[in-house]
């Protein structure tokens, strides 16, 4: 068969065109999926695990966190996971429209400045009552009105004394005798010394030989006359007091403290303070007592300087202002923000944490628990630790922000949160109710000793949670609760007396009732209980698995005492 040579070209040149065709579609594919495969074995070597709970942890290898027991995930899928869906994301631009700062929570050493106002008095340690130990009238007084400074041993008065007239007469009576009757002219001497007659005036009378009809009354200390309480003409009867003398060359300084400021001050600070009369001048000196007890009018204590006054600038009444720069009595570092970082919500107050990761910065709501203020500051119990940078400026921009997103605000963060529980935290968190309970009941029974006891054992099995026991979010909320409720269960097994294990049984108890409201684990029925005489009238709360109510915090002598306010 003859084969056109133009025929056979075109077959040979297809052929050619088909087997390159079929190089580059086969050929070419699996060098393509030979160097996906290399790429993708180079990314799972370079993959970096993290904890979801604490970011900071970051290794090469699957593991469990060091820090909480947590399995740890791949970085790239802990960075596309929300770690609080209610977190604000908020731009650069927003938040400089915003006006929002941030700072680093830290710890310091707590210093108050604390202004106090206060009033001069008489030194009590100085005051004397001068007391007529004649009976009689007032014949005559030497000084005749109050702020008159008298002198030891100066003529005050004179008193006219029928009685000591007749004393008098029968001791010369006594005197003509005294040969042979000694004692009762020795009798008829201390007659006259009971009136407080020195030895040298008796010996005056004997030798004048005549009775003396007025008496003079000597000052028994030198000072300034704060009170005159007679006037001539007065009968006195013995011992009356006729003026009261007070030696203003030392004084004190009685400063008004509030229930507020009462942690603040303390015996041996120093304090310096000014008197309105006397611009310019600045006054110092040591506290040296601190009254025990609240006035119940005024809720007010006193605070005491001792100040000399020499130069008797300073007058009993006059009002001062103090200023005093206090620690609190522990002198810890302590957790301190701004004001301004922090927002009211009624009962609650927050802040707004922020967090910042390679897809922008977030905020998100932290409650906090606060402790004392500072002035333009406070002291952080709980809620942030140091190092979280939170939000000081531009707080109420934030919180609007998070409205408009529909995410927990101020407004709108009473919204239940279910939260899922392993078997392991359920099982951990009902042994501690339990244990809860059994304090519950030792106080009940007013038995000291047993609630101690069951105390360390509640203490015991807070300890024994396990960090990982919990997921996500309700490992944040355990986390929030388990240091407080640590603190108040080992402060109970310390108490010294049953009044001071009932006073932390009762924020041990609302931290109970916040866990229970919060993590809802128990599937049995349990009632939230209220006294309104507890606290001093303040009233508390307790847990019960019975609604029968039982009351722990005055036991066999208000046992009934109270009623139900909710089931949980």
């Amino acid at each position: 068969m003859k084969i056109n040579k133009n025929s056979l070209f075109v077959l040979i040149l297809t052929l050619l065109v088909g087997l390159f065709l079929g190089w580059l579609i086969f050929g070419g594919n699996t060098d393509k999926n030979t160097d996906q495969q290399q790429h993708e074995t180079d990314l799972a070597k370079e993959t970096i695990w993290t904890c979801a709970m604490h970011p900071q942890i970051r290794q090469s290898e699957p593991g469990d966190c060091p820090i909480c027991g947590m399995e740890l995930i791949p970085l790239a899928d802990a960075e596309q996971d929300e770690l609080n869906p209610d977190a604000v994301n908020m731009s650069a631009t927003a938040m400089q429209l915003a006006n929002v700062r941030t700072d680093v929570v830290g710890t310091m050493i707590p210093i108050k400045h604390i202004r106090l106002n206060g009033k001069v008095q008489v030194d009590e340690r100085t005051l004397a009552s001068q007391a007529s130990h004649i009976p009689g009238r007032i014949e005559e007084l030497k000084v005749n009105f109050t702020g008159e400074h008298v002198h030891k041993g100066e003529i005050l008065a004179y008193v006219y004394s029928p009685e000591l007239v007749t004393a008098q007469e029968e001791l010369f009576e006594a005197q003509k005798i005294k040969e042979t009757q000694p004692g009762l002219f020795k009798a008829a001497r201390n007659k006259l010394k009971s009136w407080k007659l020195t030895d040298v005036q008796i010996d005056q009378i004997v030798s004048k030989g005549t009775a003396t009809e007025n008496f003079p009354v000597r000052a028994e200390v030198s000072g300034y006359v704060v009170e005159k309480l007679v006037n001539e003409g007065d009968y006195l009867k013995k011992g009356e007091i006729i003026y009261r003398i007070a030696d203003l060359s030392r004084l004190w300084v009685l400063f008004d403290i509030y229930e507020s400021d009462m942690q603040w001050v303390k015996e041996g600070e120093d304090i310096t303070f000014r008197v309105q009369s006397l611009p310019g001048e600045s006054f110092s000196g040591m506290i040296s007592y601190v009254d025990p007890i609240i006035d119940p009018v005024t809720r007010v204590a006193k605070a005491r300087v001792v100040v000399q006054n020499k130069a008797h600038q300073l007058k009993p009444e006059m009002f001062v202002t103090g200023e005093l720069e206090a620690s609190l009595r522990e002198g810890k570092s302590q957790l301190v923000i701004p004001k301004s970082a922090v927002m009211w919500t009624g009962k609650r107050s927050v802040a707004y944490v922020k967090q910042s990761s390679d897809r922008g910065v977030n905020f998100s709501m932290r409650e906090l628990v606060l402790g004392p203020s500072l002035g333009d500051s406070y002291i952080i119990k709980s809620g942030l630790e140091a190092g979280e940078e939170i939000a000081v400026n531009g707080t109420f921009s934030i919180d609007a922000a998070a409205q408009l997103a529909g995410k927990a605000s101020m407004m709108n963060r009473e919204q239940p949160q279910h939260y899922s529980l392993s078997e392991v935290a359920k099982n951990k968190l009902s042994a501690i109710l339990n244990a809860y309970l059994e304090v519950k009941n030792s106080l009940v029974k007013d038995d000291f000793q047993m609630a101690q006891k069951n105390a360390a054992a509640l203490e015991k099995h807070i300890k024994q949670v396990p960090m990982h026991a919990f997921d996500h979010d309700a490992h944040q909320v355990w986390m929030k609760f388990k240091k407080p409720l640590e603190g108040d269960a080992l402060s109970l097994s310390k108490a010294k007396d049953m009044t001071r294990a009932r006073h932390f049984f009762i924020t041990l108890s609302d931290q109970m009732i916040d866990l229970l409201k919060t993590l809802q684990w128990s599937d049995n029925k349990i009632y939230v209980q209220h006294c309104p005489m507890a606290d001093h009238n303040k009233g508390a709360d307790w847990l019960s698995a019975e609604s029968e109510i039982r009351n722990p915090y005055f036991g066999a002598s208000m046992l009934t005492c109270g009623e139900v306010t909710a089931e949980l």
